[in-house]
Parts: structure tokens; C-alpha cells; sequence
């Protein structure tokens, strides 16, 4: 961006047809994704509409700290008509659909709670001869010397999460859960033998907090077919996914059987 002192357009000047710095520092900069390049577009719209009925240089106006160029309500706005296109946002957290379940994509699987998730693109192979069948995968947080055995429990409301700071976990509960902020699960994290999300990345705030606890965890699971109640085991042993993966769209991923025996 130029410097403030190099950039003074003026007033006069028609806003529709003027370049601004962040017109020039958004050409030499790689296109997002079509969300952000539109969240981005509409702010700037909002930026110029502010600068013209400011009535001043561009110095001036972006060094103004009593008028804010954007408002809560200008950013309310649009969101309104990112919306209003049919667009939904893809949730990462659960309670995002839950708090505004108008603004985000539905999440795949059955609406009880004791029923798993149905996610269309998980895996459905027959039983090997151990009795494992393969009914999903996901990304491996951190690479374990054993996979992990243990009991499927579908975590989905604060009732549930008071209920076992009250009784306790089971042990060998595998938590598998919708929200990769990690914020509802927090207060029992670490009494799960293990976790399995639906969303999220290695990153997320969950898979964060299951590295720093050494909880096997997989993140952005796609599975179909598991209960709650299910035994299931989940390959922990597999190469953890890694960032450099995540940036060249790069498939790693771990298995989770059904076990039958």
C-alpha cells in the first residue's frame, strides 16, 4: 500500500472509477476463495461509500480514528447479502449451526443423538478377518505407536458433556463430535481414551488441544455406519496429515473400523 503521505486524491474525484490502495494491492495479490473474494469486495464497497461522504483525502479519511470506515451494522449488512444469494457457510464448529442454522450447511447424518453421521462420502468395505470393517476415515492429528480400540459415544449437547462431569467417562470412550473449536468437550477432553471430529483440520482449536493432552485424535471425518454404543477402532498408528499436505491438497488419511469382534 502506498504511504499515506504519497496518496491524495482528491475530493472531487468520482469514488466509482478511482482507484484506492487496496484496489492495487488486491491486483498483484493471488485470488482467494470466491467466499473471501466476495466478503472482500462487498467491505471495499462499504470503504468507498464511507470515503466520498467523508468529503476528503484519502490520508485523511484512513487516518480518521474517530469515524470507523466499516460498522458492525456495515458488516451485519454483508453478511445479509452473502446470504441472500443462497449462499450457506461451511461450519467447522457445531454450534455455529445450531446458534444460526439459516446461515450454514446442514450437517450430514441422522438429527438423534444416538445415531452416527452419515457422511456420503465415507468409506463402506467389508469385514477382513479380524472382524474390522472400514466405515470411515480422517485426518490423523498425531502419529501413536498402537491403534486405538474403544467404545463410540456421539457428544452433541451441554446436557450430555454435565452428565459425564457428574458421573465420569467410561474408560475406553472414543468421543466423536461435531465442533472442532473444542469448546464444548473442553471441560472432559482429557478423560477420553480417544476423539474422532467431523470437522475441522489438524489445526483447529480440538486438534490443538488432543496434541497437548496426547489424545489420539482424528480430525475431518468421513464416516457412515457407526452407533453410538459401536466398538470401533481407529488407525492412530497412520502418518499424521501435515501442513505441507493440507497446501498441496495432498490425501493422507486414517481408517475407522467397525469392529464385529
Amino acid at each position: 500500500m502506498p504511504a499515506r503521505s504519497q496518496y491524495r486524491p482528491a475530493a472531487c474525484v468520482k469514488v466509482d472509477t478511482m482507484k484506492l490502495p487496496f484496489d492495487e494491492m488486491s491486483a498483484s495479490v493471488t485470488p482467494a476463495s470466491p467466499l473471501v473474494e466476495a466478503t472482500l469486495s462487498l467491505v471495499h464497497d462499504v470503504v468507498r461509500t464511507r470515503f466520498k461522504q467523508a468529503g476528503t483525502s484519502w490520508a485523511e479519511f484512513s487516518a480518521n480514528g474517530d469515524v470507523a470506515p466499516v460498522s458492525e451494522a456495515d458488516l451485519a449488512s454483508v453478511d445479509a447479502r452473502i446470504l441472500a444469494s443462497g449462499y450457506r457457510y461451511a461450519w467447522s464448529a457445531g454450534i455455529s449451526v445450531h446458534e444460526r442454522p439459516d446461515a450454514y450447511k446442514a450437517p450430514p447424518g441422522a438429527a438423534h443423538e444416538d445415531m452416527g453421521f452419515q457422511h456420503p462420502n465415507a468409506p463402506n468395505e467389508p469385514a477382513d478377518s479380524e472382524g474390522r470393517a472400514v466405515r470411515g476415515i480422517g485426518d490423523n492429528v498425531v502419529r501413536h505407536e498402537r491403534d486405538l480400540t474403544g467404545i463410540a459415544r456421539y457428544i452433541r449437547t451441554n446436557e450430555q458433556v454435565l452428565g459425564y462431569l457428574t458421573a465420569g467417562v467410561p474408560e475406553g470412550t472414543i468421543a466423536v463430535i461435531e465442533d472442532s473449536g473444542g469448546t464444548l468437550t473442553a471441560p472432559i477432553i482429557e478423560r477420553f481414551a480417544g476423539v474422532i471430529c467431523a470437522g475441522g483440520t489438524v489445526r483447529s482449536h480440538l486438534g490443538i488441544l488432543t496434541r497437548e493432552y496426547n489424545i489420539p485424535c482424528l480430525m475431518n471425518a468421513r464416516l457412515a455406519g457407526i452407533k453410538d454404543g459401536d466398538r470401533i477402532a481407529i488407525e492412530v498408528s497412520a502418518a499424521a496429515k501435515t501442513t505441507e499436505d493440507y497446501q498441496l491438497n495432498r490425501e493422507r488419511v486414517a481408517r475407522i473400523w467397525l469392529m464385529n469382534r
